[in-house]
């Protein structure tokens, strides 16, 4: 794939690294490198990308973009979310072509997770 204008990376803000590494670490099996306290980058996760510190955070209702994520199993995703300390702020909902929730990280980042399985 030519990879010319295309979107390569991702940032997010997270007034707490440490926490954000652990939950998307745990939630997702997101592997990350530090550039100091106030920086570190993540792959695996189909982009890569990095979180940034800030006490700011990514919600729609404020105009970010919504990053939306895979699942095969929703309902299994939904609960590794919630165990590592995510929270839910959509349920699972229908849309024309399959499922999707929308969740907060512990830094209060939104982010979004859909299937086209049956749910």
């Amino acid at each position: 794939m030519n990879e010319h204008e295309k979107i390569n990376y991702i940032e997010f803000p997270a007034k707490d690294i440490k926490i954000a590494k652990s939950f998307f670490q745990s939630a997702f099996d997101w592997s990350f490198i530090d550039y100091g306290d106030e920086y570190t980058a993540f792959s695996d996760a189909g982009i890569n990308g990095g979180f940034f510190k800030s006490d700011l955070s990514t919600l729609t209702s404020h105009g970010s973009a919504l990053v939306v994520l895979y699942s095969e199993n929703l309902e299994e995703t939904q609960l590794k979310i919630e165990h590592a300390g995510g929270s839910i702020i959509k349920e699972i909902f229908s849309f024309p072509g399959g499922h999707r929730f929308h969740f907060c990280d512990p830094n209060g980042n939104e982010l979004a997770v859909w299937s086209d399985k049956n749910v």
